[in-house]
Protein backbone atom coordinates (compact mmCIF):
# COMPACT_ATOMS: atom_id res chain seq x y z
CA UNK A 1 0.00 0.00 0.00
CA UNK A 2 3.19 2.38 0.53
CA UNK A 3 3.95 2.58 -3.19
CA UNK A 4 0.39 4.22 -3.72
CA UNK A 5 0.88 7.20 -1.19
CA UNK A 6 2.29 9.13 -4.10
CA UNK A 7 -1.48 9.36 -5.70
CA UNK A 8 -3.28 6.80 -7.76
CA UNK A 9 -3.84 8.78 -11.51
CA UNK A 10 -6.13 5.86 -12.68
CA UNK A 11 -7.32 2.47 -11.84
CA UNK A 12 -9.50 -0.55 -13.15
CA UNK A 13 -9.43 -3.73 -14.19
CA UNK A 14 -7.33 -4.97 -17.38
CA UNK A 15 -6.71 -8.15 -18.82
CA UNK A 16 -2.91 -8.92 -19.09
CA UNK A 17 -0.97 -11.27 -20.96
CA UNK A 18 1.47 -13.81 -19.02
CA UNK A 19 5.51 -13.41 -19.42
CA UNK A 20 6.31 -16.88 -18.65
CA UNK A 21 2.94 -18.70 -19.71
CA UNK A 22 1.12 -16.72 -22.73
CA UNK A 23 -2.12 -16.62 -21.33
CA UNK A 24 -4.34 -14.12 -20.10
CA UNK A 25 -5.64 -12.59 -16.77
CA UNK A 26 -7.82 -10.23 -15.18
CA UNK A 27 -5.57 -7.92 -13.00
CA UNK A 28 -6.60 -4.51 -11.07
CA UNK A 29 -4.05 -1.87 -12.49
CA UNK A 30 -3.44 1.48 -10.23
CA UNK A 31 -1.27 4.14 -12.18
CA UNK A 32 1.33 6.03 -10.49
CA UNK A 33 3.27 8.84 -11.52
CA UNK A 34 6.21 6.73 -12.26
CA UNK A 35 4.47 3.27 -12.29
CA UNK A 36 1.79 1.21 -13.47
CA UNK A 37 1.12 -1.45 -10.39
CA UNK A 38 -0.83 -4.54 -11.33
CA UNK A 39 -2.94 -6.82 -8.37
CA UNK A 40 -4.40 -10.16 -8.19
CA UNK A 41 -7.88 -9.92 -7.06
CA UNK A 42 -9.46 -12.73 -4.49
CA UNK A 43 -12.66 -13.25 -3.58
CA UNK A 44 -13.80 -9.92 -4.57
CA UNK A 45 -10.90 -8.26 -3.70
CA UNK A 46 -7.72 -6.46 -4.18
CA UNK A 47 -4.61 -8.10 -2.44
CA UNK A 48 -2.81 -5.68 -0.34
CA UNK A 49 1.01 -6.18 -2.44
CA UNK A 50 0.94 -5.78 -5.98
CA UNK A 51 1.52 -8.69 -8.12
CA UNK A 52 3.70 -7.06 -10.05
CA UNK A 53 4.92 -3.29 -11.37
CA UNK A 54 5.87 -1.50 -14.80
CA UNK A 55 8.21 1.37 -14.11
CA UNK A 56 7.52 3.93 -16.83
CA UNK A 57 10.47 5.67 -17.10
CA UNK A 58 11.61 5.36 -20.64
CA UNK A 59 8.74 3.57 -21.71
CA UNK A 60 7.24 3.63 -25.13
CA UNK A 61 3.29 2.93 -25.63
CA UNK A 62 2.06 0.88 -28.69
CA UNK A 63 -1.75 2.15 -29.37
CA UNK A 64 -3.64 0.95 -30.76
CA UNK A 65 -1.78 -2.23 -30.97
CA UNK A 66 -3.09 -5.19 -33.53
CA UNK A 67 -0.40 -7.63 -32.71
CA UNK A 68 -3.09 -10.31 -31.50
CA UNK A 69 -5.76 -10.38 -34.16
CA UNK A 70 -8.79 -11.37 -31.82
CA UNK A 71 -7.93 -9.17 -29.13
CA UNK A 72 -8.18 -5.48 -31.04
CA UNK A 73 -8.16 -3.20 -27.78
CA UNK A 74 -4.71 -4.05 -26.70
CA UNK A 75 -1.97 -1.43 -25.60
CA UNK A 76 1.29 -2.17 -25.46
CA UNK A 77 4.15 -0.66 -23.45
CA UNK A 78 7.74 -1.35 -24.16
CA UNK A 79 10.04 -1.02 -20.60
CA UNK A 80 13.44 0.86 -21.71
CA UNK A 81 14.86 -2.91 -20.70
CA UNK A 82 12.78 -3.90 -23.40
CA UNK A 83 10.41 -5.81 -21.40
CA UNK A 84 6.67 -5.92 -23.64
CA UNK A 85 3.46 -5.66 -21.65
CA UNK A 86 0.05 -6.20 -23.33
CA UNK A 87 -2.56 -5.05 -21.55
CA UNK A 88 -6.68 -5.22 -22.73
CA UNK A 89 -9.05 -3.33 -22.41
CA UNK A 90 -12.87 -3.70 -22.30
CA UNK A 91 -13.96 -1.18 -25.01
CA UNK A 92 -11.94 1.17 -27.26
CA UNK A 93 -13.03 3.98 -25.41
CA UNK A 94 -11.74 3.45 -22.11
CA UNK A 95 -8.24 1.70 -23.88
CA UNK A 96 -8.09 5.45 -25.30
CA UNK A 97 -8.52 7.11 -21.50
CA UNK A 98 -5.70 4.29 -20.43
CA UNK A 99 -3.21 4.93 -22.92
CA UNK A 100 -3.94 9.18 -22.98
CA UNK A 101 -3.06 8.91 -19.13
CA UNK A 102 -0.39 6.40 -19.16
CA UNK A 103 1.19 8.19 -22.07
CA UNK A 104 0.54 11.62 -19.83
CA UNK A 105 3.05 10.01 -16.71
CA UNK A 106 5.49 8.52 -19.14
CA UNK A 107 5.93 11.95 -20.23
CA UNK A 108 5.16 14.07 -16.51
CA UNK A 109 8.29 15.25 -16.57
CA UNK A 110 8.23 16.69 -20.03
CA UNK A 111 5.90 19.16 -20.56
CA UNK A 112 6.75 19.84 -24.11
CA UNK A 113 6.29 16.12 -24.92
CA UNK A 114 2.56 16.40 -23.66
CA UNK A 115 1.89 19.37 -25.58
CA UNK A 116 2.94 18.23 -28.98
CA UNK A 117 0.79 14.47 -27.97
CA UNK A 118 -2.20 16.60 -27.24
CA UNK A 119 -1.41 18.74 -30.20
CA UNK A 120 -1.09 15.33 -32.25
CA UNK A 121 -4.39 13.74 -30.82
CA UNK A 122 -5.82 16.35 -32.37
CA UNK A 123 -4.00 16.88 -35.40
CA UNK A 124 -5.50 16.83 -38.93
CA UNK A 125 -2.46 16.82 -41.60
CA UNK A 126 -2.92 13.71 -44.30
CA UNK A 127 -0.01 12.27 -46.04
CA UNK A 128 0.95 14.18 -49.04
CA UNK A 129 0.57 12.13 -52.26
CA UNK A 130 -1.45 9.43 -50.31
CA UNK A 131 -3.03 6.83 -52.54
CA UNK A 132 -6.22 5.36 -51.76
CA UNK A 133 -5.32 2.18 -54.27
CA UNK A 134 -2.43 1.78 -52.04
CA UNK A 135 -4.42 1.58 -48.61
CA UNK A 136 -6.87 -0.65 -49.99
CA UNK A 137 -4.24 -3.39 -51.33
CA UNK A 138 -2.42 -3.15 -47.87
CA UNK A 139 -6.45 -4.10 -46.36
CA UNK A 140 -6.55 -6.15 -48.45
CA UNK A 141 -3.15 -8.02 -47.33
CA UNK A 142 -3.46 -11.21 -45.59
CA UNK A 143 -1.16 -11.07 -42.95
CA UNK A 144 -0.86 -7.62 -42.41
CA UNK A 145 -4.51 -6.16 -43.69
CA UNK A 146 -7.45 -5.41 -41.77
CA UNK A 147 -9.23 -8.17 -40.45
CA UNK A 148 -12.45 -9.52 -41.24
CA UNK A 149 -15.41 -11.15 -39.33
CA UNK A 150 -18.35 -12.03 -38.95
CA UNK A 151 -20.51 -9.13 -36.96
CA UNK A 152 -24.63 -9.19 -36.04
CA UNK A 153 -26.44 -6.15 -36.87
CA UNK A 154 -30.42 -5.53 -35.89
CA UNK A 155 -30.47 -9.55 -35.95
CA UNK A 156 -28.79 -10.34 -38.96
CA UNK A 157 -25.12 -11.58 -39.15
CA UNK A 158 -22.82 -10.45 -41.24
CA UNK A 159 -19.76 -12.19 -43.42
CA UNK A 160 -16.16 -10.76 -43.74
CA UNK A 161 -16.62 -7.20 -42.21
CA UNK A 162 -15.04 -4.82 -40.16
CA UNK A 163 -16.40 -2.10 -37.50
CA UNK A 164 -15.54 1.40 -37.93
CA UNK A 165 -13.61 1.66 -35.00
CA UNK A 166 -11.40 -1.39 -36.66
CA UNK A 167 -10.76 0.54 -39.36
CA UNK A 168 -10.08 3.30 -37.64
CA UNK A 169 -7.28 1.53 -35.48
CA UNK A 170 -5.59 -0.05 -38.61
CA UNK A 171 -5.20 2.97 -40.25
CA UNK A 172 -3.13 4.51 -37.37
CA UNK A 173 -1.46 1.61 -36.59
CA UNK A 174 -0.11 1.18 -40.17
CA UNK A 175 0.63 5.11 -40.08
CA UNK A 176 -1.93 6.33 -42.64
CA UNK A 177 -3.10 8.90 -40.41
CA UNK A 178 -2.12 10.24 -36.79
CA UNK A 179 -5.31 11.17 -35.39
CA UNK A 180 -8.53 9.92 -34.83
CA UNK A 181 -9.80 12.65 -36.56
CA UNK A 182 -7.64 11.89 -39.38
CA UNK A 183 -8.13 8.47 -40.10
CA UNK A 184 -11.74 8.80 -39.96
CA UNK A 185 -11.57 11.39 -42.81
CA UNK A 186 -9.63 8.52 -44.80
CA UNK A 187 -12.54 6.14 -44.24
CA UNK A 188 -15.08 8.78 -45.43
CA UNK A 189 -13.04 9.29 -48.32
CA UNK A 190 -12.28 5.41 -48.93
CA UNK A 191 -16.15 5.06 -48.94
CA UNK A 192 -16.54 8.01 -51.11
CA UNK A 193 -14.74 6.42 -54.24
CA UNK A 194 -16.42 3.41 -53.42
CA UNK A 195 -13.76 1.32 -52.01
CA UNK A 196 -15.76 0.27 -49.16
CA UNK A 197 -19.62 0.18 -48.04
CA UNK A 198 -21.40 0.20 -44.93
CA UNK A 199 -23.49 -2.83 -44.08
CA UNK A 200 -26.73 -3.03 -41.23
CA UNK A 201 -28.85 0.05 -39.87
CA UNK A 202 -26.39 2.39 -38.12
CA UNK A 203 -23.80 2.78 -40.80
CA UNK A 204 -26.17 3.28 -43.37
CA UNK A 205 -28.09 5.86 -41.68
CA UNK A 206 -24.52 7.57 -40.99
CA UNK A 207 -24.29 8.10 -44.83
CA UNK A 208 -27.71 10.21 -44.87
CA UNK A 209 -26.17 12.54 -42.77
CA UNK A 210 -25.69 16.07 -44.03
CA UNK A 211 -22.15 16.85 -42.67
CA UNK A 212 -19.22 14.79 -44.32
CA UNK A 213 -17.18 14.38 -40.95
CA UNK A 214 -20.46 11.73 -39.53
CA UNK A 215 -21.26 9.78 -42.49
CA UNK A 216 -18.32 7.43 -41.67
CA UNK A 217 -18.48 6.09 -37.70
CA UNK A 218 -15.41 5.53 -35.75
CA UNK A 219 -17.57 2.97 -33.52
CA UNK A 220 -17.38 -0.57 -32.56
CA UNK A 221 -21.13 -1.57 -33.69
CA UNK A 222 -20.96 0.25 -36.63
CA UNK A 223 -20.19 -2.23 -39.87
CA UNK A 224 -18.28 -1.85 -43.41
CA UNK A 225 -17.54 -4.52 -45.80
CA UNK A 226 -14.93 -4.01 -48.94
CA UNK A 227 -17.38 -2.42 -51.93
CA UNK A 228 -16.92 -5.36 -54.34
CA UNK A 229 -17.47 -8.24 -51.83
CA UNK A 230 -20.89 -6.83 -51.15
CA UNK A 231 -22.95 -9.20 -53.86
CA UNK A 232 -21.01 -12.31 -52.52
CA UNK A 233 -22.04 -11.42 -48.85
CA UNK A 234 -25.73 -10.51 -48.74
CA UNK A 235 -26.31 -10.71 -45.00
CA UNK A 236 -26.93 -14.65 -43.87
CA UNK A 237 -28.01 -15.85 -40.67
CA UNK A 238 -26.60 -18.54 -38.84
CA UNK A 239 -27.01 -20.68 -35.99
CA UNK A 240 -24.90 -19.57 -32.50
CA UNK A 241 -24.96 -20.48 -29.36
CA UNK A 242 -26.97 -17.49 -28.27
CA UNK A 243 -30.08 -16.38 -30.14
CA UNK A 244 -29.34 -13.92 -32.55
CA UNK A 245 -31.76 -11.93 -31.11
CA UNK A 246 -30.18 -11.68 -27.74
CA UNK A 247 -26.86 -10.08 -29.44
CA UNK A 248 -28.10 -8.05 -32.15
CA UNK A 249 -29.63 -4.96 -29.77
CA UNK A 250 -28.10 -1.73 -29.18
CA UNK A 251 -24.80 -2.02 -26.70
CA UNK A 252 -25.67 0.43 -23.68
CA UNK A 253 -22.95 -0.17 -21.26
CA UNK A 254 -19.63 -2.35 -21.46
CA UNK A 255 -17.43 -2.92 -18.43
CA UNK A 256 -15.75 -4.85 -16.17
CA UNK A 257 -17.54 -6.89 -12.94
CA UNK A 258 -17.01 -9.49 -10.38
CA UNK A 259 -19.83 -12.21 -10.56
CA UNK A 260 -20.34 -15.21 -7.74
CA UNK A 261 -20.67 -18.18 -9.61
CA UNK A 262 -23.82 -19.87 -9.49
CA UNK A 263 -21.87 -23.69 -9.11
CA UNK A 264 -18.92 -23.07 -7.05
CA UNK A 265 -19.92 -20.03 -5.38
CA UNK A 266 -16.38 -18.43 -6.53
CA UNK A 267 -15.77 -14.68 -7.49
CA UNK A 268 -15.04 -14.06 -11.05
CA UNK A 269 -13.99 -10.95 -13.27
CA UNK A 270 -16.14 -11.19 -16.07
CA UNK A 271 -17.05 -8.27 -19.03
CA UNK A 272 -20.68 -7.30 -18.95
CA UNK A 273 -22.43 -5.83 -22.09
CA UNK A 274 -26.02 -4.51 -21.33
CA UNK A 275 -28.32 -4.20 -24.64
CA UNK A 276 -31.34 -2.54 -25.27
CA UNK A 277 -34.19 -3.65 -27.71
CA UNK A 278 -33.92 -6.29 -27.07
CA UNK A 279 -32.75 -5.43 -23.38
CA UNK A 280 -30.35 -8.39 -22.45
CA UNK A 281 -27.26 -8.99 -19.99
CA UNK A 282 -24.30 -10.77 -21.41
CA UNK A 283 -21.16 -11.65 -19.61
CA UNK A 284 -17.96 -12.73 -21.44
CA UNK A 285 -14.76 -14.65 -19.94
CA UNK A 286 -12.05 -11.96 -20.51
CA UNK A 287 -9.02 -14.52 -20.96
CA UNK A 288 -10.77 -16.16 -23.55
CA UNK A 289 -10.27 -15.02 -27.24
CA UNK A 290 -13.32 -16.25 -28.33
CA UNK A 291 -16.30 -13.61 -27.90
CA UNK A 292 -18.95 -15.49 -27.34
CA UNK A 293 -20.91 -14.75 -23.77
CA UNK A 294 -20.33 -17.70 -21.49
CA UNK A 295 -23.74 -16.41 -19.49
CA UNK A 296 -26.64 -13.80 -19.87
CA UNK A 297 -30.29 -13.23 -19.26
CA UNK A 298 -33.37 -11.35 -20.12
CA UNK A 299 -33.77 -8.67 -18.58
CA UNK A 300 -37.40 -8.12 -18.90
CA UNK A 301 -39.03 -8.50 -15.20
CA UNK A 302 -35.84 -8.34 -13.79
CA UNK A 303 -35.63 -6.66 -10.31
CA UNK A 304 -32.21 -4.96 -9.72
CA UNK A 305 -30.91 -3.69 -6.24
CA UNK A 306 -27.95 -2.19 -4.20
CA UNK A 307 -26.64 -4.48 -1.36
CA UNK A 308 -25.78 -3.05 2.29
CA UNK A 309 -22.20 -2.58 2.21
CA UNK A 310 -21.41 -2.99 6.19
CA UNK A 311 -21.23 -7.17 5.93
CA UNK A 312 -21.42 -9.70 3.76
CA UNK A 313 -25.07 -10.10 2.48
CA UNK A 314 -27.35 -12.78 2.48
CA UNK A 315 -26.67 -15.29 -0.29
CA UNK A 316 -23.11 -13.93 -1.04
CA UNK A 317 -20.55 -16.39 -0.22
CA UNK A 318 -17.00 -15.86 0.84
CA UNK A 319 -16.33 -12.41 2.55
CA UNK A 320 -17.29 -10.53 0.02
CA UNK A 321 -18.63 -7.13 0.31
CA UNK A 322 -18.67 -3.35 -0.60
CA UNK A 323 -20.31 -2.23 -4.16
CA UNK A 324 -22.56 -5.37 -4.43
CA UNK A 325 -25.95 -5.17 -6.44
CA UNK A 326 -27.93 -8.24 -7.09
CA UNK A 327 -30.34 -9.00 -10.15
CA UNK A 328 -33.14 -11.68 -9.64
CA UNK A 329 -34.49 -12.73 -12.87
CA UNK A 330 -38.15 -13.46 -13.91
CA UNK A 331 -37.26 -17.12 -13.14
CA UNK A 332 -36.32 -16.16 -9.57
CA UNK A 333 -32.33 -16.60 -10.57
CA UNK A 334 -30.25 -14.62 -8.50
CA UNK A 335 -26.96 -12.91 -9.58
CA UNK A 336 -24.26 -11.34 -7.27
CA UNK A 337 -22.00 -8.64 -8.97
CA UNK A 338 -19.60 -6.30 -7.11
CA UNK A 339 -18.76 -3.27 -9.39
CA UNK A 340 -15.51 -1.65 -8.18
CA UNK A 341 -16.71 1.80 -6.58
CA UNK A 342 -19.74 3.07 -5.23
CA UNK A 343 -20.51 5.29 -8.22
CA UNK A 344 -20.02 2.51 -11.05
CA UNK A 345 -22.87 0.39 -8.94
CA UNK A 346 -24.98 3.82 -9.27
CA UNK A 347 -24.18 3.68 -13.35
CA UNK A 348 -24.85 -0.19 -13.37
CA UNK A 349 -27.96 -0.14 -11.82
CA UNK A 350 -29.48 3.35 -13.05
CA UNK A 351 -28.77 2.15 -17.01
CA UNK A 352 -30.19 -1.30 -16.08
CA UNK A 353 -33.52 -0.60 -14.56
CA UNK A 354 -34.81 1.55 -16.86
CA UNK A 355 -34.95 -1.52 -19.10
CA UNK A 356 -36.23 -4.46 -17.10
Amino acid sequence: MMEEEAGVLKEGFLVKRGHVVRNWKVRWFVLLQDKLLYYKIEGGKKEPSPKGRILLDGCTITCPCLEYENRPLLIKLKTKTNTDYFLECCSREERDSWALDITGAIHAGHPVQVQELHRMKNSFKLLENISLHDIVERMYDSSTGIKLTRNLDQGSRYKETFTGSALVDWLISNSFAVSRFEAVTLASMLMDENFIRPVGVRSTEATRSSDPSEKFLDDSTALYMFAESSKKNTSSKEEVHFNISELSGKIVKQGFLVKQGHKRKNWKVRKFVLRADPAFLHYYDPTKEENKPVGGFSLRGCLVSALEDNGVPAGVKGNVQGNLFKIITKNDIHYYIQASSKAERVQWIEAIKPLT
